[in-house]
């Protein structure tokens, strides 16, 4: 219980760092500070994910040692596709702002939102595979349940900070 309510609040300050974050423009002289929280934030989920990975699976120190090598290629890669889902809120935060977001940009953030969201199953396609091979499949297992469920939480606390789209978009 007391791990889940931590998960959360770190979340929802990651999804409220990257929304409130959209409302910067690079002109911004805070623009730079708020990235700094941002990273910061980040930072603190991704320590969060590792103390949960070491209490969920539970690895020997010889499966450790194989395990967090991969682990750390695989955090840079998601880094990658993190980076491009904030690009996509920032976009549509900043069209709902300026009541901007007509049906071309609804359907250009739409597909460049699951193309998006397939690269992080993609990566964890790859990443499992790499897993059962350097430790075991049973490990891989572990690896994408804590994944998902991390995913999950940052997902529902994107989501809920949105506004619907019957109220911003604009239709011709």
């Amino acid at each position: 219980m007391k791990t889940t309510l931590h998960l959360s609040l770190v979340t929802a300050a990651l999804a409220l760092g990257s929304v409130a974050s959209s409302a910067q423009t690079p002109a911004d002289a805070d623009s730079d500070d708020l990235r700094a929280v941002f990273e910061t934030f980040r930072s603190d989920v991704n320590a969060f994910k590792v103390r949960t990975l070491n209490q969920a699976m539970q690895m020997t120190g010889p499966e450790a040692e194989r395990f967090w090598p991969v682990y750390r290629r695989y955090e840079k890669e998601l880094a990658v596709v993190a980076d491009q889902k904030v690009a996509l809120l920032r976009e549509f935060a900043e069209r709902c702002a300026t009541d901007s977001l007509d049906d071309a940009a609804a359907n250009s953030i739409a597909r460049r939102w699951l193309k998006n969201v397939q690269a992080r199953l993609d990566l964890w396609k790859k990443y499992q595979k790499r897993i059962t091979k350097a430790v075991s499949p049973a490990r891989a297992a572990q690896f994408l349940q804590v994944e998902h469920q991390m995913a999950l939480f940052m997902d529902l606390n994107i989501a809920a900070d949105m506004p619907p789209l019957g109220k911003v978009i604009k239709t011709e």
